[in-house]
């Protein structure tokens, strides 16, 4: 009689997984589907990325970020980004002191653990630059002094990608610190249908009252620490080589994929196993999570995007065209 075969994770993937599951339902008490969208989120936290989030108004795009922000115990501030924002507003700015007879540094509101950025593309470019120390180094430096930001440390913009004027385009650069560029769409019939039905039941005159911190800061801290030691074999960090080459060499592409576009799909990639719970990568996690992390990071050929091709037409093209690993 052949014995049943049991494998075990490594890692205690069973107790993160259950704490995101926590995490998905609080969110669901006030949004209606968008799951695709709220893994995205989960995963760029496992991963500690940044994420960009891009939709047109209304569809929930600042919602889902205080929602997520409010399931885990942690500091949480809200930047609204304005034309006359200055680089001082967003880091904080050095104060004289008269009874101290010196200047003391006055934190900004970026310095929290949760920080969400409305409508990013607003700030001009001024503003937008201060944002590259801190989200890439996770520390800002003020006359020569450097102030490291307590983890987990995690910014969410928004940005609407229809509405131009007073705004300002990130640069490639800009964009290149965020892990995933998620596109949030309108909400389908029946989606829309719950969505009035929630409300319309709502009693609550704050409905994020209702959501409970489930997780703390420290715990995501661990749970970043775990999900760097997911295991992935050579050969699947060859096949994310691969992609990311091709990108690089494609006709249709103008610009490809950066060694850190690299270096997000594989940490991308392991939070993907972990909140499928396994503590080992599969070539599906890759795939699932490459078109979020490349969309903002290549560039079509000018006469390719006229023609009505997307970046994840191409992506898709190129997973199409590179052998999956067995």
């Amino acid at each position: 009689m052949k014995e049943n075969i049991h494998f075990e994770n490594r890692l205690q993937i069973t107790t993160v997984k259950q704490q995101l599951d926590a995490i998905r339902e609080q969110i669901h008490k006030v949004v209606v589907g968008q799951d695709q969208i709220i893994d995205l989120l989960l995963i760029a936290l496992l991963a500690n990325g940044h994420i960009l989030i891009e939709g047109v108004p209304g569809v929930a795009k600042t919602l889902l970020a205080k929602t997520l922000s409010k399931t885990i115990n942690t500091g949480f501030s809200r930047i609204q980004f304005t034309p006359d924002l200055m680089p001082s507003d967003v880091l904080g700015t050095s104060i004289f002191e008269a009874h101290k007879g010196a200047f003391s540094f006055k934190h900004g509101p970026i310095f929290s653990n949760f920080v969400l950025i409305d409508e990013i593309n607003r700030a001009p470019a001024k503003t937008q630059a201060a944002l590259f120390e801190v989200m890439e180094e996770k520390q800002i430096t003020v006359d020569g002094t450097t102030y490291p930001m307590e983890k987990p440390f995690i910014v969410v913009a928004t940005q609407n990608p229809i509405e131009q004027e007073g705004t300002y385009r990130l640069p490639e650069a800009q964009l290149d610190r965020f892990i995933f560029k998620i596109s949030v769409t309108y909400p389908t019939p029946e989606q829309e249908i719950a969505l009035l039905l929630l409300e319309n039941n709502q009693t609550q005159p704050d409905k994020l009252a209702q959501i409970q911190a489930v997780v703390s800061a420290q715990q995501i801290t661990e749970f970043q620490q775990l999900t760097k030691q997911v295991l992935i074999e050579p050969h699947l960090i060859e096949y994310i080589a691969k992609l990311v080459t091709e990108t690089r060499q494609n006709p249709l592409i103008y610009l490809g994929a950066s060694p850190r576009a690299s270096i997000a799909i594989l940490n991308a990639a392991k939070a993907h196993a972990v909140l499928k719970g396994r503590d080992f990568v599969v070539p599906e996690d890759i795939q699932d999570v490459i078109i979020p992390v490349l969309n903002h990071r290549v560039i079509l050929s000018p006469e390719k995007e006229m023609e009505g091709l997307t970046v994840e037409n191409v992506i898709k093209q190129i997973i199409n065209k590179i052998e999956s690993p067995k």
